[in-house]
């Protein structure tokens, strides 16, 4: 018998060309789909921001800008708005979740792209989301142009450049050093702690901290009655300073290190009762206001001389200190800075990098701290 051949009828072999040539056109769409989908995250993008860059029929204009990520969290956000896109390729990511409905808001008042970018950039996403809700300010760029500004503190700035008439820079430095403030009022608490803390008249610590690594300073370099504690990393900078100052036939010593909040306390008492209320504002800090409770800060004396400042030590100190680490931290030049009379004994440890900027550009600790440590 011969075996019978199976033919499709007419229709049927439509159909199924038909539905061979859809499976081939999907198939082809999808490997369209995939590939584009593939670049886009090879260059930076998400997978969720790449597929809506391709359903937004942005695919071209992307590839060409490259990796931008103010651009992918915009397609990864519910608040994308496409008449925003060529903003957000020029504003400067900043890792803040409600970033894109900030920008979106910012830009409906008006700030340039540029002014957009400067408020993003100086606050987190709690303060931006507070100034994006407010009407519109002038001297944005003036202001924030400073890269130690502080959204924060921009209504401050006004108020302060408005009573003294001072350049944005110079505002900027001494609204962030709180000089808008009366001393003692209103101080910030220190409550996280390390070697680089900024003490003063404006900043706090509580009566509680004590340091970590505290030592005792080698008796040969005490100069004054009982134990002189310092943090180790302090009093192993000085050994090295006393050490290099020796083989010039000078003897370091040191007068005072750490002291306790209630150390302090007694200081105060006493200096009040011998030279009154003025000599204590401008020489003695209050408690909890000293940097003698950091453990960082050391007063330097010279074995045998009575005065520091008239030895042959003091002026070593002066052209050497910053080569171990150490600054003086209340020169005369800058006690409107400081909040102090000049104390040429008073010298605090802020390691080599940092003591070397500062004698190089005469600036104190407060001004170094505030441009760029206190972020």
């Amino acid at each position: 018998m011969k075996k019978r051949k199976l033919k499709l009828k007419k229709g049927a072999q439509k159909n199924l060309t038909i539905f061979g040539a859809i499976i081939l056109v999907l198939v082809i769409v999808f490997s369209f789909y995939f590939n584009k989908i593939n670049e886009l995250k090879s260059i930076g993008y998400s997978s969720e921001a790449a597929k809506n860059i391709i359903f937004s029929f942005k695919y071209s204009y992307v590839i060409d800008i490259g990796e931008n990520k103010t651009l992918n969290a915009a397609f990864e956000s519910d608040d994308y708005k496409k008449e925003n896109f060529d903003s957000y390729v020029k504003i400067e990511y900043q890792n803040q979740k409600n970033l894109i409905s900030n920008i979106n808001k910012l830009l409906k008042k008006g700030y340039s792209d540029n002014e957009v970018s400067l408020i993003i950039s100086r606050g987190d996403d709690d303060a931006v989301s507070e100034f994006a809700n407010r009407d519109k300010v002038k001297y944005v760029e003036e202001f924030l142009s400073v890269s130690y500004s502080k959204l924060v503190n921009y209504d401050r700035y006004v108020a302060y450049q408005d009573k003294e008439n001072d350049d944005a820079k110079t505002t900027v430095l001494y609204v962030n050093m709180d000089f808008d403030k009366e001393e003692y009022e209103d101080p910030t608490i220190i409550d996280d702690f390390d070697n680089y803390v900024l003490v003063n008249k404006h900043r706090q610590l509580s009566n509680e901290y004590v340091p970590d690594d505290l030592v005792s300073i080698d008796k040969e370099y005490v100069k004054s009655d009982g134990e002189v504690e310092i943090e180790r990393s302090v009093a192993k900078a000085f050994y090295d300073m006393a050490d290099a100052a020796s083989k010039e036939g000078l003897e370091l010593m040191v007068s005072s290190g750490y002291r306790s909040y209630e150390d302090q306390e007694e200081i105060v008492n006493t200096y009040l009762n011998l030279y009154g209320q003025n000599y204590v504002d401008n020489y003695v800090a209050k408690p909890g206001f000293s940097e003698h409770q950091t453990a960082m800060s050391l007063d330097v004396a010279s074995k045998s001389v009575a005065t520091f400042v008239n030895s042959d030590e003091y002026t070593w100190m002066m052209d050497n200190a910053y080569k171990y680490g150490f600054i003086l931290r209340y020169p005369k030049s800058k006690e409107d800075i400081t909040g102090y009379k000049c104390e040429a004994w008073h010298y605090r440890y802020v390691g080599k990098k940092i003591a070397k900027y500062i004698k190089e550009h005469n600036i104190t600790y407060d001004e170094y701290y505030v441009m760029f440590l206190d972020n």
